[in-house]
């Protein structure tokens, strides 16, 4: 029994050295700001907002999108189903909150690697990167943060609440995102992942 129990230990260490060691230097670690009531109030009823559907990208081009990021993406993501579910879900999530889901894409890929169970040395979790302090803030208690679509929800809208908060200045908000405001370069990196990986517009998929 005490060896059993010595081999439950070191396993549980290196699963936890494991999930530890997918957080990246660079993941995020977004500030916590006091709220006006107004704005706790409306970003509150941005994440409970009705779920995702079943989309089912009929519309040339969303299937000419879902196809080429698929692709791109597939040495990440191997798995088929997972990846198409997880972009439709970037598409959907980023829509909604009106950003552009290659931009989502570039800082999912410099928060996390696209690691659904990321978790950064500042305790950020999931693909975006969110902090724990959000869900207490606009969230319930029993909200789970490596979920994809809640992770994705989350994520989004914290980033459309800071380019609002920098009138659509677009450096200033990745700043925020990524708790280093005023410093080059996480926002240097996510446009140079979102420009050189995801860059994608609705005229090369008629070439």
């Amino acid at each position: 029994m005490r060896l059993n129990a010595r081999l439950l230990a070191a396993a549980t260490l290196a699963l936890a050295l494991q999930i530890g060691a997918v957080g990246l230097a660079h993941a995020g670690a977004q500030a916590y700001e006091p709220l006006a009531a107004s704005v706790q109030a409306a970003l509150q009823a941005a994440i409970s907002d009705r779920p995702a559907p079943e989309l089912g990208f009929l519309d040339f081009k969303e299937k000419a999108w879902l196809r080429e990021m698929s692709r791109r993406l597939a040495s990440r993501m191997p798995d088929r189903s997972w990846r198409q579910g997880f972009l439709k879900t970037v598409y959907y999530e980023a829509k909604r909150a009106g950003l552009d889901p290659q931009l989502v894409l570039g800082v999912i890929q410099v928060e996390s690697d696209f690691h659904k169970y990321a978790i950064s040395p500042a305790g950020a979790r999931g693909y975006m990167q969110v902090m724990p302090f959000w869900v207490k803030l606009i969230g319930t208690k029993n909200t789970d943060l490596f979920h994809l679509r809640v992770n994705l929800r989350y994520g989004c809208t914290i980033l459309r609440h800071y380019l609002d908060i920098e009138h659509g200045n677009l450096y200033r908000a990745l700043g925020r995102y990524n708790g280093s405001l005023g410093q080059p370069d996480y926002p240097n990196m996510v446009r140079n992942a979102w420009e050189r990986h995801w860059y994608w517009s609705s005229e090369l998929a008629r070439r």
